[in-house]
Parts: structure tokens; sequence; C-alpha cells
């Protein structure tokens, strides 16, 4: 493949990447562009939406690969990022694996009194903080103590050693029992990690309700959401009055703008603190997610990520946002911002996660970027971060194919290379214009995905450094080689006589590892 993203601070032609897959009969291929980098054109602060992740497994956090890779992320960011674990209030005895993990904090004894045990938790955020980092934290899901005796009738386990029990299976996302004895519990973390990590550190942190309580992992009703966000802003502004509350952290999908509607409706009629919105997007849901065939078959059906379909759900959310003129200029948290689901499946499971190894996968990311802060631009510029969902996993194979920043042994995918191209980045964002560039006036057509283009994003940082970040991308990862094609990219205003040029680039023969593995 020639995917292929440049970062620049002055930089000659891009190399060709191939047309993208679409099944109307025009599709467009880019035979020739020409960029034009104005370092005189001022656009504003270039907000940073890169510079936060997150991931199921919490429990990974604090082994040495996860320690490991939150230092080196550390290293190159400029900026802390935002991480986002899931399951901090889930019961469990610390044993993670994919998509699950637990923080073992609430327990009851005898007569249903609560008390905490912060040992799990304490691991997970000393990771976090130690390297550099701030935490985004996501309050779920109900603990064992909590969950109501009804659920128990939902979830019968088929005894096999291969499960763990109803609990694990979902009893967790049922609504706690006890709405006091939850929010006791939210006051108490907020009183620990503040005694722990220090009013400074903790006024950067950020508080969410549930993940994505739209769908399955919330098995209440809207009200009975609504009624527990209420509770638990007013426990954690009991103990942090400063701190950032916010949610829903709803899907991109219909029920999810519907859910989000709701959700603000109510903030608005009981005036319950809102310091933020977010919401979740996804460029594809691989059918099957598990094919269960032979290693190395082909895809059943070939298929690719649509950053039109993010776009799309993004575009949505913000309008309803949009509706509540109390609530349109709140920052928006995209803290689920990925290009498929789920994050462990891999290409063993289906082909098609195959792009989660390739040079496909940072250019998708670094044209995404792009796209958000211009769609942000025709909103309120309000998106304040778009979360990855990606870490890393434990036990898998060389290039597994999973949503992760690396591989087996710490080996770092392409992935983490654009996100190294990102803190390459200025502060303030110049004019970038592209004659190969897709328009995001139209957000039809998202089955087929954005076509082939060559875009930009350019900046310049306090200290004169020009930086473009240049890609020829289009949603297709099995489209074939196309010819290389000349990209001219100039730059005007630029304030020094003369200028040091430094390259950097991702691709197949460039920045990727997994390319040398196959090799």
């Amino acid at each position: 493949m020639a995917n292929t993203t440049r970062s620049t601070e002055h930089a000659g032609a891009n190399r060709a990447h191939p047309k993208a897959a679409r099944s109307d009969p025009d599709p467009r291929h880019v035979r020739g562009a020409e960029v034009r980098i104005d370092a005189s054109s001022p656009l504003g602060e270039l907000a940073p939406i890169w510079a936060s992740m997150g991931y199921d497994e919490i429990n990974y956090t604090y082994r040495p690969d996860g320690k490991r890779l939150l230092r080196s992320i550390g290293e190159f960011s400029p900026r802390p990022f935002h991480v986002r674990p899931h399951y901090m209030f889930c019961s469990g005895s610390g044993w993670g694996q994919p998509h699950w993990g637990n923080g073992n904090v609430y327990h009851e004894d005898a007569d249903g009194n609560p008390h905490y045990d912060f040992t799990l938790l304490d691991q997970t955020y000393d990771a976090i903080v130690g390297a550099g980092h701030h935490v985004l934290v996501e309050l779920g899901f109900t603990p064992k103590d909590l969950v109501p005796e009804k659920a128990y009738d939902v979830f019968p386990v088929i005894p096999s050693p291969t499960v763990y029990s109803a609990y694990e299976q979902g009893l967790w996302s049922f609504p706690p029992k006890d709405y006091g004895k939850w929010a006791g519990l939210c006051a108490a973390t907020a009183e620990h990690v503040l005694e722990r990590y220090g009013a400074e550190e903790v006024s950067n942190w950020v508080w969410e309700l549930w993940n994505e309580p739209d769908i399955f992992y919330w098995r209440g009703t809207p009200e009975q959401y609504c009624e527990l966000y209420t509770v638990t802003a007013e426990a954690i502004r009991s103990v942090l009055p400063q701190a950032r509350v916010g949610g829903p952290s709803v899907t991109g999908g219909d029920d999810g703008a519907g859910f989000l509607r709701g959700f603000l409706e109510h903030c608005s009629r009981t005036g319950t603190p809102l310091d933020y919105v977010s919401f979740h997007t996804k460029g594809s849901a691989f059918t099957p997610w598990r094919t269960y065939g032979p290693m190395g078959a082909p895809p059943p059906v070939r298929e690719s990520p649509s950053a039109v379909k993010m776009l799309f759900e993004v575009d949505r959310l913000l309008s309803v946002m949009g509706e509540f003129p109390e609530y349109a200029d709140l920052p928006a948290i995209i803290d689920e911002c990925d290009a498929g689901v789920p994050a462990h499946h891999s290409a063993y499971d289906n082909p098609n996660f195959r792009f989660q190894n390739t040079e496909y996968y940072p250019v998708f990311q670094a044209k995404l970027m792009k796209k958000l802060l211009d769609l942000s631009g025709r909103h309120r510029d309000n998106i304040e971060q778009a979360t990855t969902w990606s870490f890393y996993f434990e036990g898998e194979r060389y290039f597994e194919g999973t949503r992760s920043w690396t591989t087996q042994g710490g080996i770092e995918k392409p992935l983490m290379n654009a996100y190294r191209l990102f803190a390459k980045l200025g502060e303030r964002r110049i004019g970038a214009e592209s004659d190969a560039a897709w328009p995001i006036d139209d957000l039809s057509g998202r089955e087929h995905g954005m076509p082939e283009e060559v875009d930009a994003l350019a900046s310049i940082a306090e200290d004169g450094t020009v930086a473009a970040l240049v890609w020829r991308h289009g949603d297709d990862q099995y489209a074939a080689d196309a010819e290389t094609a000349a990209t001219a990219l100039g730059f005007t205003g630029l304030a020094a006589p003369a200028y040091t040029v430094t390259e950097y680039r991702i691709d197949a023969e460039h920045s990727n590892a997994h390319t040398v593995w196959e090799g």
C-alpha cells in the first residue's frame, strides 16, 4: 500500500496513495495535487484534540508494558494526554483480560455498611500520573454489592470453565440499587485522589458518568441514568467544587442522539451541573466481527473504515448540542473516536482488522483529526478531545491486528508514529489549501467512505517553526497501488530568509515496523 502521511517544516512532493474503492460509477483518483501553506494566515489556536486515549483493560495500565507505553507517549508529547480506562468500579480480583477489568473498590460488610479498597485504582492512577498524564475518570460500573436482586434473573450463566459468572457477563451494567451508596462511593473516590495526588493535579482531571448508556452498557431507563447523573455530579462537586463533570458518552447512532437530547433537557430542567458533553463515534462495524475461519483466510467481505460515517455522527451530535443555547458552546469530548470496533478483535478474528497493523491506520487518523477540526469550526469550535480507544494487549501475537499502539514485545506500530507527528505541530494553526482535498460540506454517502484526497494540516510554533502534515488517502484499505502522482507543496508568508528542512514520513517503507516484520 502507498498510504502516506508526511510532516515537514518545509517539504517536497508527496507519494501516491491508491484510489478509494467505492460502489458509485465515478470514483475519484487523485493524479496530482497542489498544496499551499500560508504561514502569514493565522487561523487561531490549533486545538490538540488528539491528546487523549482510552481502553477497556484498566488492569493493564500498571503492567510493565502499560507503564512503558504511557511513559513513551509522555516523552514525545509536548502536553499531557487525558487517559480514560473502563471498569474502575467493577468488582473482581484485579485480573485483566481483553475487554474486561476491575478496580474492585466498593465492598459491604455483613450489615451492608460500605468500605473501600483503592489498591488497584492507586496502581492505575499512579501509572497515568507518573507518566505525566491526567485522568479522565469514567465513573463506572456497578459494583457487585450494589447490583439489584432482579438483575440476577436476566443473566443465567451456563456452567463452563471458559466463563466467570453472571456478574462479568453483564450484571455490572444495571443501575446501582442504592443511589445514596453510589454517591458515597463517588465522593470517597474524589476525596481519596485529592489526598493522594493533590489539588493542582486533580484540577486537570475530567469526571464522567458511565459509558454509552444508550446501549447495553446501561440496562436501566434514560430517566434512571439522568437521575444517577445528578446524584453523581453533586457527589463529586461536594468534594471538588471546581471539578469538570459531564456526560453522557453516548454512541453516534440514532439512539445516541435521542438519548443526548433527553439528557440535555434533564440538565436544563433541573439545573444539574454540566461542564462538557461527551459522545462517541466509530468508523465501521465489520460483519461478522469474528469469522471463525482458518488462519490466513481472506475476509468474507472486504470492508474498510469510513471517515464520512464518523464525521456525520459527530456533526449530528454537535447539532443536538446546538439545540440548547445554554449548552451549545460547551466543550465536546469525543472520548471514543475510532476507525473500528471492538479494539480487542484482530486480523485473526476478521482479516479486515489488518488495517490496524499497517500504514493505512495512521494516515486515516491524520486525515480524521483535520476533518474534525474543520467540522468543529462549522459549529462552535468546541471539539476538545478526540480519543483513540487504543492501548496494548497482554499475550497477543506479533502484529495481532488489535487496535493498539504497540504489538507483542512493545514494538511500536505505525499508529504510534502518527501521534509523534501530531506532537510536532505548533500551537497556532495556519492556512493550508489543497486543490485535491475532500470538503466536509456533504456528509452523505457515508456507507462509501471518503474518496481519495490530498490534504494538509499546518501550524506555526512560538519559535517560528512551520510544520505541515500532508497526506494522500482514501477509505479503502484494499485499493491497488496507483502510479506515483506529483504533489507540489508550496509555502508563502515565511518570516525568516532561510529554513532548515526536516522531513518525517509514514508509508509502507518508512516508520513502519509491520512492513519490516512481514519482510
